[in-house]
């Protein structure tokens, strides 16, 4: 599996990944934010499934972006990912909730009882995940009721709130499936009894630094005894952003084992949930 994921890697960053990056804009369902999105193509006869992605509290662009903040500076965490779902067949979304905000960078670590009410991933990120939702049903190649969403850290908590019965801005028909890697499980959005209108998958890093693993764990405990249909894993030994692909990351053991079974998880569920 490891040779089956570098080999992965390799091949992505041959193809070229700026070039292959469409930028698109769409409104936010908040009616007055301009969004950006990132638009990674399959190739082949459609019409295809989608995946919309929802970067974490750093942004979708690399730290080394040095100001200038477009698809040539996504970071490689998120040009890996779109790149992978589009070499299975699928659309993938990126949305750049924070730029168009004012906050192109991100947000450091341990900032989350600071940052500004407008990147809320309870009130507002949501409203985005189902604007780009909005903006792939209005593609022609594009299955529309069969759009799945992925986000990590922040991302995942705002899949959490986005996948809610009780979701800001939920359309009629929402999202048919979800991914959620090592979020937040303590905000109020999945407080008390939750249920997921849809699937999710929820990934857990057991030596997570930023979030409580634990918490997320008794979440998931109470979510499926309301209910929801969401199935979770623990990586054991696993860090928070264990699928960044850098060397200092991916040097612990557990961190790669972590993102090779993450891989092979998610393409099977989404794979499943989207066919």
């Amino acid at each position: 599996m490891r040779k089956l994921l570098l080999s992965l890697w390799v091949s992505a960053a041959a193809i070229g990944f700026a070039a292959d990056i469409k930028t698109v804009h769409f409104q936010s369902e908040d009616h007055h934010t301009r969004l950006v999105g990132y638009l990674f193509e399959p190739t082949g006869r459609g019409p295809h499934a989608a995946i919309v992605l929802l970067h974490g509290r750093a942004g979708p662009y690399s730290s080394l972006a040095k100001g200038v903040y477009t698809a040539a500076t996504l970071s490689k965490r998120h040009k890996e990912w779109g790149t992978f779902w589009a070499e299975r067949g699928y659309y993938a979304l990126l949305v750049d909730s924070f730029g168009p905000r004012g906050y192109p960078a991100g947000f450091p670590a341990g900032s989350y009882a600071y940052r500004p009410a407008e990147v809320s991933e309870q009130t507002v990120r949501p409203l985005d995940a189902y604007a780009a939702l909005a903006y792939l049903r209005a593609q022609r190649d594009v299955i529309a009721d069969r759009i799945g969403v992925q986000g990590w850290s922040n991302g995942g908590m705002t899949v959490l709130a986005t996948m809610s019965d009780e979701a800001p801005g939920k359309p009629a028909s929402g999202f048919r499936a979800a991914l959620a890697e090592y979020p937040g499980c303590g905000m109020d959005a999945v407080k008390g009894e939750y249920h997921s209108y849809a699937p999710i998958l929820l990934l857990i890093a057991a030596d997570d630094e930023e979030v409580s693993p634990k918490r997320c764990e008794q979440f998931a405990k109470r979510a499926v005894e309301a209910g929801s249909p969401l199935e979770s894993h623990v990586y054991p030994g696993a860090a928070h952003n264990y699928d960044d692909p850098g060397a200092k990351k991916q040097a612990v053991p557990a961190n790669r084992q972590a993102t090779e079974d993450t891989f092979r998880r998610a393409g099977a569920f989404f794979a499943r949930q989207l066919e």
